[in-house]
């Protein structure tokens, strides 16, 4: 499960968008992408990279109603990112401020880590490089083109002979409230 998600402000502590893309058997078989109200305050800086205004996420669901709905996907197995640390921080976060407590570490591997070993003569392997050279549409910082990006990525050094099991870490996420 490949996912993704903008930030409303520095803190990333919060989110205002989250894509998700399934892989199985090298593809894609699931793809989820939505606006987060994220109950707080909007930077200039990440409107103007995200294209999210305070005013587009208002209507949209809260985190904790997203989570309700994400969480049996985000239950299925290893979550992948690209900058997966970036992710996964901010995925801790919104779970520790709303309360919510889901597990005591999580699985994932970082795409960006292992197109390190498959590209390695790639200038970068920032998510637009690695598209550009891949041939991979790309709308970025938008939560669901990113997720399904990373998620072709992903299938391509699968291809190339990476192994997500190579690449898997954990995750540990704080301590917070009752499992819900």
């Amino acid at each position: 499960m490949v996912f993704d998600v903008e930030t409303p402000n520095f803190k990333n502590d919060r989110m205002s968008a989250i894509g998700v893309s399934v892989v199985e058997d090298g593809h894609i078989v699931w793809d989820y992408d939505t606006l987060i109200n994220p109950e707080a305050r909007f930077d200039r800086f990440n409107i103007a990279l995200t294209g999210i205004t305070p005013a587009a996420a208002a209507e949209a669901p809260t985190f904790p109603e997203v989570w309700r709905e994400l969480r049996p996907v985000f239950d299925g197995g290893v979550l992948i990112a690209h900058n997966a640390p970036f992710d996964m921080g901010v995925l801790a976060k919104c779970l520790g401020h709303y309360g919510i407590f889901w597990r005591h570490s999580a699985p994932y591997a970082c795409t960006c880590q292992m197109a390190r070993r498959c590209y390695p003569f790639l200038p970068n392997k920032k998510l637009d490089t690695l598209c550009d050279y891949l041939d991979i549409a790309l709308d970025h910082h938008r939560a669901g083109s990113d997720a399904r990006a990373a998620a072709m990525i992903l299938i391509d050094e699968l291809a190339h002979g990476m192994s997500v099991g190579d690449f898997k870490r954990e995750y540990y996420l704080p301590p917070v409230g009752e499992p819900m």
